[in-house]
């Protein structure tokens, strides 16, 4: 019998500003143990010195493909040409900040083969188990979704991202970052590519369109993906307040079939007050989420505040 030849994977990184963690991004893509990839890089009009270490490395590794937008174009753009100018079957995203253990690609395509032979579609997103690493070096562990047990297939993620409800037995650990994912790019083909109206929020974006498709979310167990928090210009909580309304409105007609529109969008004021700084404000949201949607509002806040709290308290030691 002939070996099936092994497939391409286009490891596909966006840069922007990225001179001070470019090369440790690039040697852990570089270093995958897999045997048939290329490492594409979309310098987003960088003016750190960047495009010059990208150069460099491109000349000395031809498995390195490098392009400059003239301009900042933002994330979305960035990773639409990285879909555009890929060659492999597959794209694995990483981010030019993070570093990946170098079986990444090879434990994420098996994942992806061993579910579509179980289930009849290439609608698959698989994302990456790992940690998420603080300047006060705080380490947040994060279990990729459906790694833990069997992952949301269709509404189950567009209800999740988009109206906070959860189902029972699923496993949403760590959600649907794009810079953990890894799928077929047919798929793009078939539920569109990143909405470059959106700075923010455009991986939730993507993750909900799939899902409208039907699509299933899976992940590996094996922490194969640190990444190192950062803050940019585009990081605030003005940023992604705009960002996740424009989510809201773009599924209105969703959010108003399933009567969650009026609570998101006062959820989503409270979490903005919140994130500004302003705990008197957020918490004359509460209350009144509490007496025009009791039930919701206790069971929305009691699965996700506590965490929350910890979290930030444990951000700021």
């Amino acid at each position: 019998m002939t070996p099936q030849p092994v497939p391409l994977i286009t490891i596909g990184m966006t840069c922007f500003n990225a001179a001070k963690t470019i090369d440790r991004a690039l040697d852990s893509a570089l270093n995958q143990d897999w045997e048939n990839f290329e490492v594409l890089v979309v310098d987003d009009f960088s003016h750190d010195g960047s495009q010059k270490i990208l150069r460099q490395r491109a000349a000395q590794d031809y498995r390195l493909r490098i392009i400059e937008h003239p301009e900042n174009k933002g994330c979305a753009a960035a990773r639409n040409t990285l879909l555009n100018e890929s060659k492999g079957d597959f794209i694995a995203f990483f981010d030019d900040d993070d570093v990946s253990r170098k079986d990444r690609l090879r434990l994420q395509y098996t994942r992806i083969i061993t579910y579509e032979q179980t289930i009849e579609t290439d609608l698959i997103a698989c994302y990456a188990s790992g940690q998420r690493i603080y300047d006060n070096g705080y380490e947040m562990p994060i279990k990729a979704i459906g790694s833990r047990g069997p992952g949301p297939v269709g509404t189950e993620l567009a209800d999740y991202l988009l109206c906070a409800r959860y189902r029972s037995g699923i496993f949403y650990g760590g959600g649907t970052p794009t810079c953990s994912l890894m799928a077929r790019k047919t798929i793009f083909q078939k539920v569109g590519k990143f909405d470059e109206n959106m700075r923010r929020q455009e991986d939730a974006d993507f993750a909900i369109r799939l899902a409208l498709c039907g699509g299933h979310f899976i992940g590996v167990s094996e922490n194969v993906l640190t990444q190192y928090a950062s803050q940019g210009s585009d990081k605030t909580a003005r940023h992604e307040h705009e960002s996740f309304l424009y989510l809201l409105e773009k599924n209105k007609k969703y959010l108003l079939k399933n009567r969650d529109y009026t609570y998101m969008r006062r959820w989503a004021e409270l979490r903005f007050r919140h994130f500004s700084g302003r705990p008197a404000a957020a918490a004359s949201i509460l209350i009144q989420l509490l007496f025009t949607h009791p039930l919701r509002t206790m069971r929305h806040f009691s699965r996700t505040a506590l965490a929350r709290f910890i979290h930030e308290h444990r951000m700021k030691a």
